[in-house]
């Protein structure tokens, strides 16, 4: 595993794809590595008892191309994370991250996520116990508020109350969520956004590495939450139109890739996992968004969604047509241009 200071010197700031349930998976992690390097990756959340009780090797595995790659864990047992924060560290993760974020019912039947975020004192109990387990890093991922715990104040006090145990990295979803009465969904988009809130925490907790997620589409918006906090997590944004990722390696002066470029080199990966007994469906759908915006992005989409393509050949016939799209896109404004001079 690459040295920790090493990692950390070249991960900043902190930009990261957020953990989403049955989409960061690690066909789409192996897809976005290869739009920038530096882009810290999430796998899915993933219960203690899925791994403890379950298929480990299927929840833990990940390709080292993905690097560097968090582990996202829910629960609260302590000795539970704990346990799974060691298997973690010796799978060859970087970091390992807590869900005290997630508004979903299921998880909150099994007390998992955001309804954490009511019980500072049991947060703080796991995460000194996954910290005492592992040399890695320990993170929290967590909302601005639930429910009647909606003040800045209790925010402060949540955070306060954990960072005791030594954990100093909090990742800051900036919107409340409201666990009753309001699906998953809505909890994404209905409570308004209070970046100022994580702004407010940085400035008053300036030794905490403070990260904001929630909302965040550009390279622009990027650039403008990095003149308040540490670092910045994208979710959805990045699945749906992922070029989005090579754009933000301005931030380190990388250059970014070429879309075609980027599917020669995915194009071995589909074939290896296809050999392995993997349908092309659950890999292409991972790539519809490659040519977002771009002249030809529907046709792509098309010939990829809804089990249209079977074969590397449907794929490479898709990537054709989108090419050509492109070109004759381009010979027109080239020509009109050339009229108007």
């Amino acid at each position: 595993m690459t040295d920790l200071k090493t990692i950390e010197q070249q991960l900043q700031p902190r930009i990261s794809v957020a953990p989403m349930m049955d989409w960061t998976t690690k066909d789409y992690r192996f897809f976005a590595r290869l739009f920038n390097p530096n882009i810290i990756l999430y796998t899915e959340m993933v219960t203690t008892g899925a791994i403890i009780h379950g298929d480990a090797k299927r929840h833990l595995d990940f390709n080292q191309q993905e690097q560097p790659v968090v582990l996202q864990l829910g629960g609260s047992n302590p000795k539970d994370l704990a346990t799974c924060s060691k298997m973690a560290q010796d799978w060859g993760y970087n970091e390992v991250n807590l869900n005290v974020g997630c508004p979903s019912d299921r998880v909150q039947n099994n007390k998992i996520g955001a309804c954490l975020m009511a019980e500072p004192d049991l947060v703080a109990e796991c995460i000194g116990e996954m910290r005492n387990a592992v040399d890695i890093p320990v993170t929290v991922k967590h909302r601005i508020g639930i429910d009647d715990m909606q003040s800045y104040e209790e925010m402060l006090h949540f955070v306060d109350t954990v960072a005791k145990t030594g954990c100093n990295n909090f990742i800051v979803h900036a919107r409340i969520a409201l666990l009753q009465g309001l699906s998953p969904k809505e909890n994404r988009e209905v409570p308004p956004l209070r970046y100022e809130d994580v702004y407010r925490l940085k400035q008053e907790r300036p030794e905490l590495l403070i990260e904001i997620n929630g909302g965040i589409k550009t390279y622009a918006e990027t650039v403008e939450h990095l003149k308040h906090v540490d670092g910045v997590m994208i979710g959805r944004e990045a699945y749906h139109n992922p070029y989005l990722l090579a754009e933000l390696g301005q931030l380190w002066n990388l250059e970014a890739p070429d879309r075609f470029e980027i599917m020669q080199q995915m194009m071995p990966y589909i074939a290896q996992r296809m050999a392995e007994g993997a349908p092309l469906s659950i890999i292409s759908r991972h790539i519809l968004g490659l040519f977002q915006n771009l002249p030809g992005a529907r046709k792509w989409r098309q010939a990829l969604s809804g089990g249209n393509a079977k074969t590397l050949k449907d794929v490479e016939n898709a990537l054709f047509n989108i090419q050509e799209a492109i070109k004759r896109t381009e010979d027109y404004l080239l020509e009109q241009q050339t009229q108007n001079l």
